[in-house]
């Protein structure tokens, strides 16, 4: 049986449903080049800030119980560099996704505009970094400011806009805010806010302190997160959160995402999990009898 795996992402058609997720090799032209040709059906860029960003000293990875923990400091090269590498990353017609992180209104306004005049195919708002003060948990759950945001630059651009979350009381009202003011969709979630300790060196082990906790352990969250919006909002939904294998990208399918945003994964098994995993779901659906991936969006509402 020939099965489609092919999605629609607010207009955007992904030829599957594996996103690289933002923060992971996206600051690199050559990297996100790599991911596109690896299969994946869209890229997301590391998150650009207006100006360059050196990034906090190491160590800023720890291994844990797990996943991985992990504050980078949002380390980038600036905006300006944005077109630059899209144009050098662009491959096949694989969508590249840029991921924005502001201090302030209009520095999200002027990034997102740039984006859209060097060619991306969407902007992600990063509203969610649980480790560099005033760039993200602290707007990312002021329902007010996000609508604001949102509203500001949704007028301002051409592409898709989505927001990415992260694990906040109040993630309901922010989202229903961000959709009420023409917001494209949501990437539900980013890191959650987490630490650990060196019992020899009796220190935290990131310079940081804090850092944004990823892999398995948060996939359960991500998923009930999915679900909640999916079933209140019907919203396009880019899932992420400890997906390692096919189960765990249909789990996402299944709660409401569109596409699955995939990252700690990858520096355990490579850029090739996503065939991995595209070729888990295509086995899936035939043995399922489903032809077109998309009938499974949200599947589970309909129980």
């Amino acid at each position: 049986m020939t099965v489609d795996l092919g999605v629609y992402l607010s207009g955007l058609r992904l030829r599957n449903p594996t996103i690289l997720a933002s923060g992971i090799l996206g600051d690199k032209a050559q990297l996100l080049r790599r991911a596109s040709e690896s299969g994946f059906g869209a890229v997301t860029t590391k998150s650009f800030t207006y100006n360059p960003r050196e990034g906090y000293k190491t160590p800023i990875v720890a291994e844990v119980k797990a996943g991985l923990l992990n504050a980078v400091g949002l380390a980038n090269p600036g905006y300006k560099m944005m077109r630059k590498i899209i144009s050098e990353a662009r491959i096949n017609g694989v969508p590249i996704i840029v991921s924005l992180a502001g201090s302030n209104i209009d520095e999200f306004h002027r990034m997102a505009i740039y984006a859209d005049e060097s060619g991306a195919d969407a902007v992600e708002l990063n509203l969610s970094c649980p480790h560099v003060e005033k760039m993200g948990m602290e707007i990312g759950q002021d329902p007010n400011y996000v609508a604001r945001l949102v509203g500001d630059i949704k007028g301002s651009i051409t592409i898709p806009l989505f927001i990415k979350i992260g694990l906040t009381d109040n993630y309901m009202e922010v989202v229903g805010r961000a959709l009420d003011k023409g917001a494209d969709g949501v990437t539900a979630i980013n890191t959650i806010r987490a630490m650990a300790i060196d019992i020899y060196a009796k220190k935290p082990i990131l310079s940081n302190i804090y850092g944004g906790l990823s892999g398995p352990a948060i996939h359960p969250i991500a998923i009930r997160i999915t679900y909640d919006l999916y079933s209140e909002y019907r919203a396009t939904i880019i899932g992420t959160g400890g997906v390692e294998d096919c189960k765990d990208a249909l789990e996402f399918i299944l709660a409401g995402a569109t596409a699955i945003g995939i990252g700690t994964s990858i520096s355990k098994k490579g850029l090739n999990i996503a065939k991995d995993i595209v070729r888990g779901i295509r086995k899936y659906m035939e043995n399922e009898g489903v032809k077109k991936l998309e009938d499974l969006i949200g599947y589970v509402h309909k129980n």
